[in-house]
């Protein structure tokens, strides 16, 4: 089990540095650099709509690795997906901007953020299962936790290195070339996790389904079919903590250093001290959702998200560098209640046949009602002056429609992990 989960955490680690370095980049450099032709304000709304293709490609990238995983199994996906990912990211910091090759410029990079998405969106589903499916009964939330852990580890990576390059380079230096080299580190690290994974075996629920002739022929169509109220409800549920997550780390970076005037490199800092306190705290609340089961983590994630919403807002707009930590760390501490157990409660709603393409689909819709478009509202809700408090309130309503979600699905500690559940919740 240990290699098992190290080989899922580096896995979503690395994955998710790939994603989480074009949102800081998105934030700090890539309006001005790929959109020059638009005001300040709207080259950076450019720049993250270019950064929701990547969440719009994520249900996408569900469905063709989901397909993979149920019919070949879920070590296939793990490399294929790390392979799009990281190779997408390193054409990125390849890519020539605006002043280069002119409208060709934000066309490949649209693209290229296409196909992050679709390589992020098949990871999860695989790394979770590969955890889950692998655990004995009683600890599948803390192992199901590591993949979880994995997207902290990736944040960490990508802002430690940007915060590095923005402290040690001039701004002209950064703009020129110090933004590019996250994206080429992505090639070295893709090649880490390959190594990693090159090893593990395939799950024993995957090798029982083939053993049976049990494979789904068609896992997409049988998800729609008989699954799509559960796949709804599951995306409805995620998406206060889409919303909670990418408010914390990429709008926050973009608010504090264009509108309160906070240095890049400062409020970098705050942002990673939270994500550290969430990486602490996964394994933690996963121990309880094995106590307590998964329902009650997740609304009171949700719950608390909510009720932090305006407390949240209020600390950001101090400018204040301590204060902003605990905001950050007040919003992933709630988010983390809740998706420390996610990925164990996911697998265990679908039925072993389609659970890599209905657990992967659920997960990524979540991400596209949540996640796509969050820092575009958040842009605009916070134009003009004073505390953009409809900011707040924007969280607090994703908060009480995850809450009802979440009220509608059952629990699942009890269900063995070969069996699932008939997704007729």
């Amino acid at each position: 089990m240990v290699r098992i989960a190290a080989a899922s955490f580096a896995g979503t680690s690395i994955e998710f540095y790939d994603f989480f370095v074009y949102g800081t980049a998105a934030a700090l450099v890539l309006g001005p650099l790929f959109f020059p032709g638009f005001s300040p304000i709207a080259g950076t709304l450019a720049a993250f709509a270019t950064y929701a293709v990547g969440f719009v490609s994520r249900p996408l990238g569900s469905v063709l690795f989901g397909r993979l995983g149920d019919r070949r199994g879920r070590r296939p996906v793990l490399v294929g997906s790390l392979l799009l990912t990281g190779i997408a990211t390193v054409l990125v910091g390849l890519l020539p901007t605006y002043d280069r090759i002119g409208l060709a410029a934000p066309i490949l990079l649209v693209l290229l953020r296409f196909c992050q998405g679709l390589g992020v969106g098949g990871e999860w589903g695989g790394a979770v299962l590969l955890a889950a499916e692998h655990a004995p009964p009683g600890r599948r939330a803390l192992w199901g936790s590591f993949p979880q852990a994995g997207p902290a580890i990736g944040f960490l990576l990508a802002n430690g290195l940007m915060l590095t390059l923005s402290g040690v380079l001039s701004d002209a230096q950064f703009q020129a070339w110090g933004w590019r080299v996250p994206f080429l580190f992505a090639g070295v690290l893709a090649g880490i996790g390959l190594l990693l994974r090159a090893s593990i075996e395939e799950t024993p629920a995957f090798v029982e389904l083939a053993a049976t002739d049990g494979l789904s022929a068609s896992p997409f169509t049988e998800v729609v079919r008989g699954h799509w109220r559960l796949i709804l409800l599951v995306a409805g549920a995620l998406t206060c903590g889409y919303v909670g997550f990418y408010l914390t780390t990429t709008w926050s970076l973009h608010y504090a250093t264009d509108t309160l005037a906070v240095g890049r490199t400062t409020m970098l800092a705050c942002i990673m001290v939270a994500v550290v306190g969430k990486a602490v705290a996964t394994p933690l609340f996963a121990l309880l959702g094995d106590r307590y089961g998964r329902k009650p983590l997740c609304v009171a994630g949700c719950t608390a998200m909510g009720l932090w919403a305006f407390p949240m807002l209020g600390l950001l707009a101090t400018g204040d560098p301590v204060w902003m930590t605990l905001a950050c760390l007040g919003t992933l501490i709630a988010f983390i209640t809740m998706f420390s157990v996610i990925g164990t409660y996911l697998s265990e709603l679908f039925e072993p046949r389609v659970r890599c393409t209905g657990a992967s689909t659920a997960y990524n819709l979540g991400g596209v009602f949540g996640g796509a478009l969050t820092p575009i509202v958040a842009t605009e809700l916070a134009r003009g002056d004073g505390t953009p408090w409809s900011v707040a309130a924007y969280l607090a309503a994703a908060a009480a429609l995850s809450v009802a979600c979440f009220s509608a699905l059952p629990e699942t500690r009890a269900v063995p992990a070969w069996e699932g559940r008939p997704a007729t919740a």
